[in-house]
Protein backbone atom coordinates (compact mmCIF):
# COMPACT_ATOMS: atom_id res chain seq x y z
CA UNK A 1 0.00 0.00 0.00
CA UNK A 2 1.33 3.44 -0.87
CA UNK A 3 2.22 5.44 1.78
CA UNK A 4 1.89 8.77 0.19
CA UNK A 5 -0.22 10.04 -3.06
CA UNK A 6 -0.71 13.66 -4.90
CA UNK A 7 -4.12 13.46 -3.28
CA UNK A 8 -1.85 13.30 0.07
CA UNK A 9 -0.37 16.45 -0.40
CA UNK A 10 -3.76 18.38 -1.77
CA UNK A 11 -5.09 17.10 1.71
CA UNK A 12 -2.23 18.58 3.68
CA UNK A 13 -2.34 22.02 1.19
CA UNK A 14 1.57 21.27 0.01
CA UNK A 15 0.38 21.21 -3.35
CA UNK A 16 -1.87 23.98 -4.81
CA UNK A 17 -5.74 22.82 -5.54
CA UNK A 18 -9.05 23.99 -5.58
CA UNK A 19 -10.29 22.82 -2.75
CA UNK A 20 -13.61 23.02 -2.42
CA UNK A 21 -14.27 21.31 0.65
CA UNK A 22 -12.95 20.02 3.79
CA UNK A 23 -13.13 18.77 7.13
CA UNK A 24 -11.19 16.11 9.22
CA UNK A 25 -12.35 13.01 7.29
CA UNK A 26 -12.87 14.21 3.77
CA UNK A 27 -11.41 16.73 1.10
CA UNK A 28 -13.04 17.63 -2.01
CA UNK A 29 -10.98 19.45 -5.44
CA UNK A 30 -11.25 20.09 -8.93
CA UNK A 31 -9.94 17.18 -11.00
CA UNK A 32 -6.93 18.77 -13.14
CA UNK A 33 -8.77 16.88 -16.31
CA UNK A 34 -11.87 17.44 -15.96
CA UNK A 35 -14.37 14.73 -18.22
CA UNK A 36 -17.23 17.26 -17.64
CA UNK A 37 -18.34 20.48 -17.26
CA UNK A 38 -18.39 19.47 -13.52
CA UNK A 39 -16.05 17.28 -12.37
CA UNK A 40 -14.62 17.29 -8.69
CA UNK A 41 -12.81 14.43 -6.03
CA UNK A 42 -13.82 13.29 -3.23
CA UNK A 43 -11.61 11.59 -0.77
CA UNK A 44 -11.00 10.14 2.41
CA UNK A 45 -8.51 12.37 4.35
CA UNK A 46 -6.86 8.81 5.26
CA UNK A 47 -5.07 7.03 2.51
CA UNK A 48 -7.02 3.98 1.75
CA UNK A 49 -5.13 2.87 -1.50
CA UNK A 50 -8.40 0.93 -3.04
CA UNK A 51 -11.66 -0.48 -2.19
CA UNK A 52 -10.36 -3.50 -1.78
CA UNK A 53 -8.33 -2.26 1.58
CA UNK A 54 -11.57 -0.69 3.15
CA UNK A 55 -11.69 -1.63 7.10
CA UNK A 56 -14.85 -1.43 9.40
CA UNK A 57 -13.19 1.40 10.87
CA UNK A 58 -13.50 3.27 7.71
CA UNK A 59 -17.33 3.18 7.55
CA UNK A 60 -18.02 6.48 8.67
CA UNK A 61 -15.38 8.32 6.61
CA UNK A 62 -17.00 6.85 3.48
CA UNK A 63 -20.36 7.55 4.66
CA UNK A 64 -19.45 11.14 4.89
CA UNK A 65 -17.93 11.17 1.27
CA UNK A 66 -21.52 10.51 -0.16
CA UNK A 67 -23.11 13.58 1.88
CA UNK A 68 -20.07 15.42 0.96
CA UNK A 69 -20.89 14.48 -2.04
CA UNK A 70 -24.57 15.78 -2.20
CA UNK A 71 -23.59 19.00 -0.23
CA UNK A 72 -20.91 19.77 -3.51
CA UNK A 73 -23.46 18.97 -6.04
CA UNK A 74 -25.83 21.87 -4.54
CA UNK A 75 -23.72 23.73 -3.91
CA UNK A 76 -21.89 23.65 -7.64
CA UNK A 77 -25.80 23.85 -9.03
CA UNK A 78 -25.94 20.45 -10.45
CA UNK A 79 -27.83 18.54 -7.93
CA UNK A 80 -31.49 19.39 -9.34
CA UNK A 81 -30.64 18.09 -13.01
CA UNK A 82 -28.40 15.19 -11.71
CA UNK A 83 -24.95 13.81 -11.58
CA UNK A 84 -22.78 10.88 -11.56
CA UNK A 85 -20.17 9.21 -8.90
CA UNK A 86 -17.79 6.95 -9.73
CA UNK A 87 -15.76 5.27 -7.39
CA UNK A 88 -12.52 3.09 -9.87
CA UNK A 89 -10.73 0.23 -7.88
CA UNK A 90 -7.95 -1.02 -9.46
CA UNK A 91 -6.26 -1.31 -12.89
CA UNK A 92 -9.00 -2.89 -14.97
CA UNK A 93 -11.55 -0.94 -13.31
CA UNK A 94 -9.36 2.50 -14.41
CA UNK A 95 -8.04 3.49 -11.24
CA UNK A 96 -4.70 5.84 -11.77
CA UNK A 97 -4.24 7.41 -8.01
CA UNK A 98 -4.40 4.62 -5.76
CA UNK A 99 -5.88 6.72 -2.85
CA UNK A 100 -9.22 5.67 -2.35
CA UNK A 101 -11.64 8.63 -4.49
CA UNK A 102 -15.04 9.35 -5.60
CA UNK A 103 -15.99 11.14 -8.88
CA UNK A 104 -18.01 13.34 -8.86
CA UNK A 105 -19.44 14.65 -12.32
CA UNK A 106 -22.28 16.25 -14.16
CA UNK A 107 -23.21 19.81 -15.88
CA UNK A 108 -24.31 17.99 -18.62
CA UNK A 109 -26.10 15.07 -19.82
CA UNK A 110 -23.42 12.37 -19.32
CA UNK A 111 -24.92 9.33 -21.39
CA UNK A 112 -24.43 5.93 -20.76
CA UNK A 113 -22.07 4.38 -18.43
CA UNK A 114 -20.35 2.20 -20.43
CA UNK A 115 -20.26 1.15 -24.22
CA UNK A 116 -21.71 -1.99 -25.51
CA UNK A 117 -19.50 -4.69 -26.84
CA UNK A 118 -21.32 -7.34 -28.06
Amino acid sequence: MPEETIFSKIIRREIPASILFQDDRVTAFEDIRPQAPTHILIVPNKLIATVNDVTPEDEAALGHMFVVAAQVARAQGIAEDGYRLIINCGDHGGQEVYHLHMHLLGGRRLGPMLMRRD
